[in-house]
């Protein structure tokens, strides 16, 4: 019997990778799993330059966002935005999940909400990693900000490479194709995973499954993970091809 899922994407309003990873991903599986099918509704929260405080005055947005698309009776929400939820401090993808889930729920649209942020950490914990490596677009002292996050929640990171990029349109512009090159960088040893892109704006998929080859350990993203949770909440085989181990139904 089919069925459709109606995904609901809030979204920083300059995000375009979101948008087109998390469809091609969910998408890519209709070979195996033709009876699902998606649907993708966005909601936008104004944001143009990832500093700390644009990102928190556009996390204040994300309830709006939530009504809306609970108006549509979406059966799931994913929160697009990791940095936004880790520079508030630790813990606190549990805070919007459930105050955003609160939201569709008095708006008469109960839906699940997932953050890019908790999907994350729960992933990184899923496939049993206790040490990572990390890539992020951000600036030095956001990175740190994640790095503080990830570490607060059990998640010892081994080391990080900031690439700096401050425009957040830029960010989506960003080649995936470098990713490997540039993990290649990234001091491994004792890792066991590597976080590619800790951000859902920083295109990466095409290299998820190249850089897992390459490096001979679990690669994962931002993305890859918040698929994953989205695949978990609405009970469906969290398989999807081309997108790493953690995305291999393994899990």
């Amino acid at each position: 019997m089919s069925k459709n899922y109606r995904v609901g994407l809030i979204v920083p309003s300059s995000n375009t990778t979101m948008e087109t990873e998390i469809p091609a991903m969910l998408l890519s599986r209709a070979t195996e799993f033709p009876q699902e099918t998606f649907t993708f509704h966005s909601s936008r929260m104004r944001m143009k330059h990832v500093s700390k405080e644009e990102l928190s005055k556009m996390d204040v947005e994300s309830d709006r966002c939530a009504v809306e698309l609970s108006d549509a009776r979406c059966d799931i929400l994913a929160y697009a935005c990791l940095v936004a939820i880790m520079c508030q401090g630790a813990g606190y993808h549990e805070v919007s999940e459930t105050r955003l889930n609160a939201a569709t729920e008095d708006n008469g649209g109960n839906a699940p909400v997932v953050s890019s942020a908790g999907a994350l950490i729960d992933c990184i914990k899923t496939i049993g990693a206790k040490k990572v490596s990390i890539i992020t677009p951000y600036m030095k002292p956001l990175t740190a900000m994640v790095v503080d996050y990830i570490e607060q929640s059990g998640i010892e990171v081994i080391d990080s490479i900031s690439l700096e990029v401050p425009d957040n349109l830029e960010v989506g512009r960003l080649d995936p194709s470098k990713l490997p090159r540039i993990a290649e960088g990234l001091n491994i040893e004792g890792a066991d995973a590597v976080v590619l892109s800790a951000c859902v704006q920083m295109p990466s998929l095409p290299a998820i499954q190249k850089a897992e080859d390459q490096l001979g350990i679990p690669v994962l993203s931002a993305g890859t993970s918040t698929v994953y949770k989205i695949l978990k909440q609405l009970g469906l085989d969290t398989k999807v091809p081309n997108a790493g181990s953690l995305l291999s139904g393994k899990y």
